[in-house]
């Protein structure tokens, strides 16, 4: 995935994830953790996903650290 830092193989810090998203608008690519709630499965983010309170299901990469000292997930797709 272009402009993500992937995955360490060893470790399992940034872990590919389905989350639910808070997102104004959906053109980001990238999110604040604070922004991001995992949960243990699709089905789940799917359920608790919330179009009128934009919050979106999607599958994630993370939590990941910013060059700015931020943790930050990386948007793999909107389910």
């Amino acid at each position: 995935m272009r402009g993500c830092v992937p995955p360490d193989p060893e470790t399992d810090v940034s872990t590919a994830c389905y989350a639910v998203i808070y997102a104004p608008r959906r053109t980001r690519k990238r999110f604040p953790a604070a922004c991001v709630t995992p949960v243990e499965s699709e089905q789940q983010a799917m359920a608790q996903g919330d179009a009128a309170n934009k919050r979106y299901p999607a599958r994630v990469i993370g939590p990941s650290k910013s060059s700015e000292g931020q943790y930050i997930y990386y948007l793999v797709q909107w389910l």
